[in-house]
Order: structure tokens, then C-alpha cells, then sequence
């Protein structure tokens, strides 16, 4: 099976890495694990191995055969939901919900290909059977295409159902970007951190996939996700300003932010909160977004 560069699929071959990904998701028997991308499923065999119920979705038409036939037993035994669809076109709490692992909420033993595209159709229009469970609880695991890394953490992480972690193969510096190895935050970073936090698991060489990419990879954990970062604050509202002040990377923050903001009144807030004018997006904390959110909001 050839991997296409346009969906951006580099396989994961190592054995190694893969008990990595899965020992930094701490799996627990009988949890819900979502996978994006299976690929050629050396991934989800081992978060099954871990007794975990996945539900996989595959964009791949190619590819849904092989795995199929690959992992027809566990799929007949419903501790693999195989999804053929685009995790960024499908409403997934709609998946999650309805597959969930008590039993309760749980139609579908066995997507054939046409159920499959029947239960895809649902998950894009949002719909939910009146059993649908929208506090069931999951987490994220994946080797994902570069390309789409920034789409799939703000999708998961501002989702109405946040799972409990996320655990993603990334390009290594987009890792280092997220935890600001450098000690200096991103619009990215601080995204990130406003809702969970952010680890370094560990690094991944090219020559742990087929084909090798030009760079080397990492594993990233987000953690401890929630919103309760925003319990007193607008969530719309802060990053309305944190935008606005990653807008232009040289600039300083004050100049960024007085192209939306009265000048006045935020030269006042600034003072307040101590934040020197001169100060550049990339070495305000986080708690000093929230306190100047709070002021300016």
C-alpha cells in the first residue's frame, strides 16, 4: 500500500514509539479511545492490546479494505468502530456519544460499508439518537498528518466534550512551539495552555515511518484538559485579544493592541496589571492574558 502525499500519510513502523504513544495516553480497560488516522493500524492494535474500545476514522478510501480484513475480529466483537470519513468534517461528538462503552447508547455492532456512510451522514449533520450519551468520556490518541495538527487540536480542544487527554504524533517543532521550549509563547501555545497542559513526551526520529519525513517528529500529552480557565472570563473574548496581540510578531504588545482597543483606556489597563508597554506578545504568561482579558473585557 503506497502512503499519498496528498493526505499526508507518513506510516509509523516502530514498535518502540507506539507503546510510547500508548503509555503516555495511561490507558485504562474498557475506556474510550478515538483515533484519527489509522493508517495501517500498528497504532490501534496496540491501544486494543491495552483493552481499550477505539473508534478509528479513516479518510483513506484505500485503506478502509485492508484494515477491515486486518481488524475483522475486533470489529465483530465491537471493540473497533471503523469510520470511513474526514475527522474534520464529521460532527464527532455525534460518534462518541453513540458509541459509547456501557452498552447503553451503543446501535451499531458492526459498520459495514453502507452503515458506515449512513452513520457518517448523521455525524456530519449533528444528528444524535434520543440514547445518545453527551457526557461519555474519551481520549484522543493519534499519529496525524502534519498539515492538519493546528485543525485538530483547536477542534478537540474547544469541543463541547473535551476528551480527558490528548496524545498526538506532531512535527517536533511544532511540539517545542507548544510547550515554548525557548521560553517564548505563540498564539499557538498559549491557545493550548488556556485549556490543558501541555508535555514534551518524547522525540520520534524520521526513520520511525515509512516513507521517512524530512523532519523528526514527537509525541505531545495534553493533560488536566477543562475550561475552567474560563469560569470568569469570556472564552470569545480572550482570544478576541490574544489574536490581536500575536497579530504582528515584531511588534509590541501595546501596538498590537491599540488597533482594536481605545488607546487610552488601554494604556490604563496595562498599568493595572503591570504589563510594561514595551513588552512583546511572546513574553507575556498566560495569567497575565487572563488578567488583562479581565480588565479589557
Amino acid at each position: 500500500m503506497i502512503p499519498k502525499k496528498s493526505l499526508g500519510q507518513n506510516f509509523l513502523t516502530n514498535a518502540g514509539i507506539v507503546a510510547s504513544i500508548a503509555d503516555a495516553a495511561s490507558l485504562v480497560p474498557g475506556e474510550t479511545v478515538l483515533e484519527i488516522g489509522p493508517g495501517k493500524g500498528i497504532l490501534t492494535g496496540e491501544l486494543l492490546k491495552r483493552g481499550t474500545r477505539v473508534i478509528s476514522v479513516e479518510k483513506d478510501d484505500d485503506l478502509m479494505p485492508f484494515l477491515r480484513e486486518k481488524l475483522k475480529r475486533e470489529i465483530a466483537e465491537n471493540r473497533l468502530i471503523l469510520i470511513h470519513d474526514d475527522i474534520l468534517e464529521i460532527n464527532f461528538q455525534f460518534l462518541i456519544s453513540n458509541f459509547s462503552p456501557d452498552g447503553v447508547c451503543n446501535p451499531v455492532r458492526n459498520i459495514s460499508p453502507k452503515q458506515s456512510s449512513s452513520v457518517s451522514s448523521n455525524m456530519r449533520t449533528g444528528l444524535q439518537t434520543p440514547s445518545g450519551d453527551v457526557s461519555a468520556n474519551y481520549k484522543l490518541v493519534a499519529n496525524i498528518p502534519y498539515y492538519i495538527t493546528g485543525q485538530i487540536i483547536r477542534k478537540f480542544l474547544t469541543a463541547e466534550k473535551q476528551p480527558e487527554k490528548i496524545v498526538l504524533l506532531v512535527q517536533k517543532e511544532v511540539a517545542e512551539r507548544i510547550i515554548a521550549k525557548d521560553n517564548k509563547e505563540s498564539l499557538l501555545s498559549v491557545s493550548v495552555k488556556a485549556y490543558g497542559k501541555p508535555s514534551y513526551i518524547k522525540t520520534v526520529k524520521a526513520g520511525s515511518f515509512t516513507p521517512a519525513p524530512k523532519v523528526d517528529s514527537a509525541i505531545l500529552l495534553i493533560d488536566d484538559i477543562s475550561r475552567d480557565f474560563f469560569a470568569d472570563i469570556s472564552e470569545e473574548r480572550f482570544f478576541e485579544i490574544l489574536h490581536a496581540g500575536f497579530a504582528h510578531k515584531r511588534k509590541q504588545l501595546f501596538g498590537n493592541l491599540r488597533t482594536v482597543f481605545d488607546e487610552k483606556i488601554l494604556r490604563e489597563k496595562m498599568k493595572e496589571t503591570r504589563i510594561p508597554e514595551n513588552i512583546r506578545a511572546e513574553d507575556v504568561s498566560l495569567p497575565q492574558w487572563k488578567k488583562l482579558s479581565e480588565e479589557i473585557g
